[in-house]
């Protein structure tokens, strides 16, 4: 599916986006690890997630959609049974190893695969502890990629460094913890997302923090949850950054997720000259959640790099959008994860750029931009199958002065498959 991304107007309105995507995943392995029925509401239902349901499926677990909920019936660790097949985990790099933790934990033969793109990005990272705790694991090229081949059971604790900043490597990690003998402890350098921490305290697993350092002592036993899942800030991204950059816009995101591990798209925002409001702000399930107003503003250059990378890891390609639109130099640094990601997001940030008219380079951990506060446009894009590539396209289609076509735009299914009719109420 081809779309034509175009000035419009300007964007005004409110709305709520889906459901977290990280927190999904989490609520529907967790849930299914706990003993009792779990109700989820505001799931995501983004190809992704989608993907982890069907893994704990094949695994045993019975999830049923029930309305606007979803009701898991956890069976504990000892519940889970050996998969009449592999574990298609699609696209999804956080089912993957997040899955790789739980099979970790299991002596049945487990087989993790997914599509060419996930079978392509780095495995070795999840790998390396997991085996280190006492899980059989091997896989292509040296167990450095998937398809992944587990058996696991009888894990030990272990003290670990955590070499990359990586949520899913950590979470694989507490994951297996759980069901492991003895204290794991991580220590990170670099604080990565906090979701699966926050979670598993709420369901009162023998957790603790302190800074920079998790410890778990296990085994233990999960309770079964209520979980309401706050909007996605990575899908509330799109409509920030356009809302920040089409004139007269002013739109109202409600219910958004702004856990300081992730919110760092809005400090960046702001640190641009976004006129970006918190309202309501609130706690739910551990998780803070706020509404989130923002208005058009004269946005100026902004260079980017270090501890704030991990919080809006995900947000950069439409973060570039909005430098493409400040007047000066703008740059990215200490973001070669996102060579990593469903794409080399590094390279196709500054193709589709350089496309639309804009002066980019890549470095060999970001990129650079020189904003002129315009996008030209009138160009047709390939969004290579990566979502947030295609939706970043897409919100520079409503400021450039041309319009830009984005071709397999179906591809934002896997994280936001709403994203079209959320644009049509905003610009109606």
């Amino acid at each position: 599916m081809d779309i034509e991304f175009k000035k419009s107007g300007p964007l005004r309105g409110e709305l709520t986006v889906p459901g977290d995507k990280s927190i999904s995943h989490r609520a529907v392995i967790l849930a299914s690890l706990a003993k009792g029925e779990s109700v989820v509401h505001k799931i995501s239902m983004g190809e992704d997630v989608k993907s982890t349901i069907r893994c704990m499926r094949r695994l045993g677990v019975e999830i049923v959609r029930d309305g606007e909920v979803m009701r898991i019936r956890g069976k504990g660790y000892a519940g889970l049974t050996e998969p009449d097949d592999v574990l298609d985990c699609g696209n999804s790099g956080t089912t993957m190893r997040l899955l790789s933790g739980v099979a970790a934990t299991r002596p049945f033969l487990t087989v993790l695969t997914g599509d060419s793109s996930l079978r392509r990005r780095p495995m070795a990272r999840v790998v390396k502890p997991l085996s280190m705790m006492g899980a059989v694991i091997c896989g292509r090229e040296n167990s450095r990629l998937a398809p992944l081949v587990i058996r696991g059971g009888e894990l030990k604790g272990i003290e670990y460094q955590m070499e990359v900043a990586s949520a899913q490597v950590k979470s694989a990690i507490l994951l297996a913890a759980l069901d492991a003998r003895g204290e794991t402890v991580i220590r990170e350098t670099v604080l990565s997302r906090d979701h699966t921490e926050r979670m598993l305290l709420e369901m009162g697993a023998n957790l603790e923090r302190n800074q920079n350092e998790i410890r778990l002592r296990g085994p233990c036993d999960l309770n079964s949850m209520e979980w309401r899942i706050p909007g996605d800030i990575s899908s509330a991204a799109f409509w920030l950054a356009a809302a920040a950059i089409v004139p007269g816009s002013e739109v109202l995101v409600r219910d958004v997720g702004v856990n300081p591990t992730r919110a760092g798209v809005i400090t960046v925002l702001e640190s641009m000259g976004a006129e970006i409001h918190l309202e309501d702000y609130r706690i739910i399930n551990g998780e803070p959640v706020a509404d989130i107003l923002v208005k058009h503003s004269e946005l100026k250059p902004i260079a980017i790099g270090g501890s704030i990378i991990p919080s809006l890891i995900d947000e950069i390609p439409v973060l570039a959008v909005a430098m493409a639109m400040a007047h000066g130099t703008s740059a990215v640094r200490d973001a070669v994860e996102l060579r990593a990601k469903e794409s080399d997001r590094i390279a196709m940030i500054v193709s589709i750029l350089k496309q639309m008219g804009v002066e980019a380079a890549e470095t060999a951990d970001g990129f650079v931009i020189h904003g002129r506060g315009k996008i030209p446009g009138n160009c047709r894009l390939a969004a290579g199958g990566d979502h947030r590539i295609a939706m970043a396209s897409a919100v520079a289609g409503l400021a450039a002065e041309m319009p830009v076509m984005v071709e397999d735009f179906n591809c934002v299914d896997i994280s936001y498959p709403s994203f079209l009719q959320d644009l049509q109420a905003l610009t109606r």
